[in-house]
This record gives structure tokens, sequence and C-alpha cells, in this order.
């Protein structure tokens, strides 16, 4: 059982920037694709970010393209968000997601974070 767990969340001013982290608890975690989501208060999680094991295959919605980026260490196990130029439209709990087989990690992911709250003030 594959465990994620975000972290670096927090409060920022608009046109700020944050990076989020994402640790797995597996060591064969470099194996698996990741994915960046979010979901804000009275809305759907959407996809952020998704990069594959071998980062081959990187993709960013169109909303975060240019400002945010995707990356991963797999000698750390961890994977990245690094926001810049951040919007209040930003603000949303961002969840961690890893899919052993889907390239481009989508919402039918099998594993997920608890999730790290970005709040973007304007």
């Amino acid at each position: 059982q594959v465990q994620l767990a975000e972290s670096g969340g927090g409060l920022v001013q608009a046109g700020g920037s944050l990076r989020l982290s994402c640790s797995a608890s597996e060591r064969t975690s470099s194996m698996l694709n990741m994915g960046w989501f979010r979901q804000a208060v009275g809305k759907e999680r959407e996809f952020v970010g998704s990069i594959s094991w071998g980062q081959r295959h990187i993709r960013h919605a169109d909303s975060v393209k240019g400002r945010f980026a995707i990356s991963r260490d797999n000698a750390r196990n961890t994977v990245y968000l690094q926001m810049n130029s951040l919007k209040p439209e930003d603000t949303a709990v961002y969840y961690c997601a890893a899919d052993p087989i889907s390239l481009i990690v989508t919402s039918d992911a099998p594993y997920w974070g608890q999730g790290t709250q970005v709040t973007v003030s304007s």
C-alpha cells in the first residue's frame, strides 16, 4: 500500500510562490506515475499536473501553464509542484496522486494523499 504525504501549503499573497512536496512511502515509488490535483470549495477536483515515472510524459493544466511546474526526485521518493505567480483563484486543497499504470495520472488514480491547503490572498 502506497502512502502519500503532501506538505508545503500555506497562505501567500497574490503574485507569490510556494513549492508543494509529496513524499511516497514505498521505495518502489520511483516506478509510480505522479500527479497533482486541486479542489476549491464548492468545486470539483481538477487536474493540475502529471509526471511519469521516467519523466518523459509531463502535463500541466492550461490554467497553470507557465506558472506551475511539476518535477520529481526519485532518489528522495518525492514529487514537487513549484507554483509561481499565484492568483486568488489558485486557492484550493492540493492533492498528490499516484498511479502505477497510467502515464498521465487522472482522477482514477488508486493512491491519494490527504491534501494540503493553499490560500492566495488578493
